[in-house]
């Protein structure tokens, strides 16, 4: 680990009334974190230098370099804080730093509380760190925001209606009728075009009009996932009925994870082909606190792409560990365009070399 040794408050520990901060303190920290083997940089404040016991001792110290002071002009707490952030350390103390909980809410994970019985310094244990809030969502936003600079137009809206299956074929039947009365079949023409498959779609304009014509995405928290799936015939029937369609809409469940427990969202796209492959991998690599649980929930978060992309296929999620990702929350997306071309043409070389 790398530890800060917070100078003051280890000095005060055990010290009588009207006594002086201990030096030796800091000396028997020093020794329990040599014994494990941990990186250590010891801050004093500037006045713990006129409240110590052995002030020649201290003052030498401090000129050495073994001990420094926080600069003139700087709140010691918050310079120790702020150093320990920057530098991902711990900090050894046994101060609470309430006043400064706003600005780091995770102290307590940050913080290595202690102990000193018969001339030993006995280093307490951390807090785990607080999961970083909506951090799910933010990796599904930066994903949806890296396909939109690649031009894939994806399903943006966060707009939520309370979740009951007749509810759900309320709104399909209210979008798809208003969609109807704009002329939705230019619209979402002219969505399509910016698409590298548009030719291909347009091919199959008569498929189109004489099978499916709506591929409606009900977007749903994964506690609702199972009423949504149960329901989804008699969504169908519903929509198709009132809006007097030839053929039922598809209805295709997402687990959604910008959706609350409880509501949903609609996307609803003209119907294209299935694909064979979805159109991204997707890599998050992330710190190696996080990895666990980003990976638990890989499949969520693969649905929730499908799903905003209007894609009937999920991409493929991969999470790695990253050494210089050391915060919880940080991450970084990777994608990787699939390409039905590229996997035939290894096919191709692979039988090639049997050859």
């Amino acid at each position: 680990m790398k530890v800060i040794i917070d100078a003051a408050n280890v000095a005060h520990y055990q010290k009588g009334e009207n006594s002086k901060a201990k030096l030796k303190n800091i000396t028997l920290a020093v020794k329990a974190l040599e014994q494990g083997h941990h990186d250590f940089l010891i801050i004093a404040d500037a006045s713990l230098r006129h409240n110590i016991d052995d002030k020649d001792t201290f003052v030498r110290l401090v000129e050495d370099g073994i001990i420094d002071e926080v600069p003139i002009g700087n709140v010691a707490d918050h310079y120790i804080l702020d150093l320990a952030y920057d530098e991902n350390a711990k900090i050894l103390s046994n101060d609470k730093f309430r006043d400064f909980m706003s600005e780091f809410p995770d102290i307590n994970s940050m913080r290595i509380p202690f102990s000193i019985k018969d001339n030993e310094l006995i280093l307490g244990k951390t807090k785990k760190p607080k999961k970083v809030k909506n951090l799910l969502q933010n990796i599904c936003d930066e994903i949806l925001n890296e396909l939109e600079r690649k031009r894939w137009v994806v399903y943006k809206g966060k707009e939520t209606t309370k979740f009951t299956p007749l509810n759900v074929a309320k709104q399909a039947i209210l979008i798809l009728d208003q969609s109807e009365r704009d002329d939705m079949s230019s619209k979402i023409e002219g969505i399509f075009s910016k698409l590298p498959m548009f030719d291909k779609v347009m091919e199959m304009v008569d498929d189109v009009e004489t099978s499916v014509p709506y591929v409606i995405f009900v977007l749903v928290h994964p506690k609702d996932y199972k009423a949504a799936v149960k329901d989804a015939g008699n969504i169908s029937v519903t929509v198709a009925d009132r809006l007097r369609l030839v053929h039922k809409p598809l209805i295709a469940v997402r687990n959604d994870l910008f959706i609350k427990p409880g509501y949903f969202g609609l996307n609803i796209v003209l119907t294209d082909e299935v694909e064979d492959i979805p159109p991204f991998n997707i890599e998050i690599q992330t710190n190696t606190y996080d990895e666990v649980f980003i990976k638990k929930n890989s499949r969520n978060i693969a649905s929730t792409i499908a799903g905003r992309l209007g894609s009937w296929k999920f991409p493929f999620v991969s999470v790695k560990p990253n050494m210089i990702l050391e915060k919880p929350g940080e991450f970084e997306i990777y994608l990787e365009k699939n390409s039905k071309k590229k996997k035939k043409d290894k096919s191709k070389d692979k039988d090639k070399k049997k050859k």
